[in-house]
């Protein structure tokens, strides 16, 4: 500080007396002003080149960049300190120094470091450079010379993935951080920059310096953590770093909008671009779509005026697109309604959401052999409601009216921000009642944003939508994502009716697919490799992706499916594969079979112990929590069930799972689907895994394993099987497969049924699996009764 001072009165003098000197000869203001400027310009470089090098390097990121910095208090304004970040792009050194008075040492690699246009800059801000190409001793030398700058009270930053992410995600951390901080009682700052993905800068669509930004200034969040001991591993440090990408994403909701208004930008945009396709024959562009969406809300503003919410119970369409886009428009909430749910759980679904009114078709109800439900407004009807007028402006507007204009005049509740409820989904209800669950357009915003990064979405990418809009997937993915991202979508109502899809992915060509594994079974079955040729992604979530099917379904389309992980509450999805990035000069791995991938950018993630709630460290199973921008409201009218999973802005997910030290996550099981027998935890997937195993089953789910009360132990092991099999032989080839003793099933408790139940969702009905097993159970002679051997006692 001492020394900026000097140097700014140094030059203040030297342009005054410059000036002075000047003046009285009778120059002119014009001409003497710009050479009293380059003269403090010189003195400065002479006397402090470190202190002007910062001056122009925060003009220099302020104008091109908008800089906002969250937890500025964070950064220390004096003594050392180990700055430890994301690492996004070549500008992110850069825009750290841009963020504090104090010069920052950075640690790079030396072959930048070497670059002759490069090297004086370097040289001047004390850059660390670090030999990666002369073994692990050079390597050291150059992070000891970090550790002696942190001795001396500096600021040394350490990007501490070792390379700037191509995945969009966050890598994992190097053992460089533990090895600077060996025998140095200095804090760790964790920062995390955000936004920076999508900069000219960043490896975004796979190009660097070759795209233009999608902005001026381009808004960059750098967020400052509270720091951490010395002693912190670069387990606690990553994790830390996330958490902080949850405060930026939450921090995103600030610039966001509506998702109808964004629906609205895009289609303003690109008007002439592929929409919205369905199985029906309808095709829609953009500006198609958005007009048509207009012209139907002023109908459904006569309709059903003032309401808050409006049911929808139609098939995954183009006509259920534009009835969510207009309710939206409009400033209400849509629910869309469990079509495969008993009319009891959907008439409990309307009660609680206080709906008045059921937008739904006399065909869809014909084919499901369903009533109307109380309220409803018929398709077929609201369709003539749609005036000529209506459609003229809504024409009109799309076409003349200024953007916020637009969206202002267009929504009947004008006080809806971004964390107004955009949508209800009632969960799946897999292991109980279902619960409605309130979603902001905030939530499914940053979801969205997470999943378009982690993917590397480009324009011309379109998704094959099966799964229906009551699924929160569903929703997200396959309706807001493409409408506010400007992809196209394709829909089918079925995703049971698997030929229909491979002939509907072979016309339109998407490449996204998503799916459950259940689904998988019969796309492997009845589809063929060229159907499902242009997809670059298949994801699949809802429950376990097997290994067996995976390697099926890679060998017979040549595609790898990637399997990821969410909740109804999440908006839905926490996790993902993806591809590898793969280059002549580096891998970065993304995809990791058996794991559910990295958590979405803005995601945390946490295990903790079960009872306890203690944090666990990498690799031990525990009990998962979620934290992200992306978490929901909370359950519609049952504030006591919200505070049950929450805990300190976390979600309890009731998964177990582990996270290893590269920061994939697996998941074991739910909490549900483990037994305890004779205090030990007793995984069912695992011993489903080995049955598949011992039959030698490719692909196909045959078998499914729950529990059932045990008078002696609490609980014993029951097998529900389809088709025949042989259960002496199971049990022989589970005992040499080394599975424990404790783990077999019992003899008696195999019990053969027609199929598997499953829900709409594609997910195990795992309540009426536990119903069945206990029924056939309790069906047994109490003479039956055996013990953990197998043997009769």
């Amino acid at each position: 500080m001492a020394r900026s001072v000097v140097t700014s009165t140094a030059v203040v003098l030297a342009a005054g007396l410059l000036w002075l000197g000047l003046g009285p000869l009778g120059i002119r203001p014009a001409v003497l002003l710009p050479v009293t400027g380059l003269a403090a310009a010189l003195c400065a470089l002479w006397f402090q080149p470190r202190f002007l090098l910062r001056i122009v390097l925060w003009l220099g990121t302020h104008s091109i960049y908008r800089l906002r910095i969250l937890g500025a208090a964070n950064l220390p304004r004096q003594g050392g300190a180990l700055l430890v970040c994301n690492h996004v792009s070549y500008a992110d050194g850069v825009l750290l120094q841009a963020c504090t008075p104090r010069l920052i040492r950075q640690i790079i690699e030396r072959s930048w470091y070497e670059n002759r246009f490069l090297k004086p800059f370097f040289r001047l801000v004390g850059t660390i450079p670090v030999p990666t190409d002369e073994g692990p001793k050079a390597i050291l030398r150059a992070l000891r010379q970090a550790s002696e700058a942190l001795r001396r009270g500096e600021l040394v930053c350490l990007f501490a993935e070792g390379s700037i992410t191509r995945t969009g995600n966050l890598l994992p951390f190097t053992r460089g951080l533990e090895l600077i901080m060996d025998g140095v009682d200095v804090p760790i700052i964790p920062l995390y920059l955000d936004r920076v993905w999508g900069s000219v800068f960043s490896f975004e669509g796979g190009r660097v310096l070759r795209k233009l930004p999608a902005r001026s200034p381009y808004p960059v969040t750098l967020v400052v953590g509270a720091p951490l001991p010395a002693r912190s591993s670069g387990f606690d440090v990553r994790a830390a770093v996330a958490e902080l990408g949850v405060a930026a994403f939450q921090h995103r909701g600030n610039d966001q909008d509506l998702l109808s208004t964004r629906f609205f930008w895009q289609a303003r945009r690109v008007p002439f671009r592929f929409c919205m396709a369905d199985s029906g024959g309808r095709t829609l562009r953009y500006g198609q779509a958005c007009i048509g969406a207009m012209a139907l809300s002023r109908a459904l503003r006569r309709v059903c005026p003032g309401e808050e919410r409006v049911g929808i119970l139609l098939p995954t369409s183009v006509p259920a697109a534009l009835v969510n886009i207009a309710l939206t428009m409009l400033g209400k909430c849509p629910v869309n309604l469990n079509f495969t749910a008993s009319r009891e759980a959907q008439e409990r679904a309307v009660q609680k959401c206080g709906i008045r009114h059921v937008i739904t078709s006399r065909l869809f109800l014909e084919k499901l052999g369903m009533e109307p439900p109380l309220g409803a407004i018929m398709l077929e009807d609201l369709a003539p409601a749609v005036t000529r007028r209506d459609r003229l402006a809504a024409l009109l507007g799309f076409g003349l009216l200024p953007h916020r204009l637009l969206r202002w005049l267009v929504r009947e509740d004008r006080r809806r921000t971004v964390w107004s409820t955009a949508t209800v989904i009632f969960s799946s209800g897999s292991t109980g009642d279902p619960k409605g669950v309130m979603l902001s357009h905030a939530n499914i915003h940053a979801n969205i944003e997470g999943l378009f990064q982690t993917l590397d979405l480009r324009a011309d990418d379109s998704v094959l939508g099966v799964l229906p809009f009551f699924h929160s997937f569903g929703l997200t993915a396959t309706l807001w994502l493409p409408l506010t991202s400007g992809l196209g979508a394709v829909y089918h109502p079925n995703p049971l009716d698997f030929k229909a899809v491979g002939d509907l992915a072979a016309r339109y060509r998407p490449t996204v697919f998503t799916a459950t594994p259940t689904f998988l079974l019969g796309y492997l079955r009845k589809c063929e490799r060229e159907q499902f040729a242009s997809f670059r992604y298949v994801v699949v979530a809802a429950e376990k992706l097997r290994e067996r099917l995976a390697t099926a379904f890679r060998e017979k389309f040549g595609i790898e499916p990637l399997e990821g992980y969410g909740c109804t509450e999440l908006s839905p999805t926490v996790a993902i594969n993806r591809p590898d990035v793969v280059s002549p000069k580096l891998r970065q791995t993304g995809l990791k079979p058996g794991t559910i991938g990295h958590p979405l950018p803005g995601v945390a993630v946490r295990i903790v112990d079960p009872d306890s709630g203690e944090p666990l460290p990498p690799g031990r199973d525990g009990l998962l929590l979620v934290k992200g921008a992306n978490v929901m409201q909370g359950y519609i009218g049952d504030e006591a069930r919200t505070r049950e999973v929450m805990r300190d802005g976390w979600y309890v997910t009731g998964d177990l799972a582990s996270v290893d030290n590269d920061g994939f996550i697996t998941i074991r099981d739910r909490l549900s689907r483990f037994s305890k027998i004779g205090g030990e935890m007793v995984p069912h997937v695992r011993i489903e895994e080995d049955i598949h195993t011992v039959l030698g089953v490719k692909g196909e789910l045959v078998c499914v394993v729950t529990a059932v009360p045990d008078e002696r132990k609490g609980e014993a092991l029951a097998v529900l099987f389809k088709g025949d099999l042989d259960v002496a032989s199971v049990r022989a080839g589970l005992a040499q497969s080394g599975l424990p003793n404790l783990w077999i099933p019992k003899p008696d408790y195999f019990f053969g049924i027609s199929d598997i139940p499953v829900l709409g969702t594609g997910k195990l009905d795992l309540r009426r699996i536990k119903d069945l097993a206990r029924e056939r159970a309790a069906a047994l002679p109490r003479t039956a009764n055996v013990n953990d051997s197998g043997a009769t006692p």
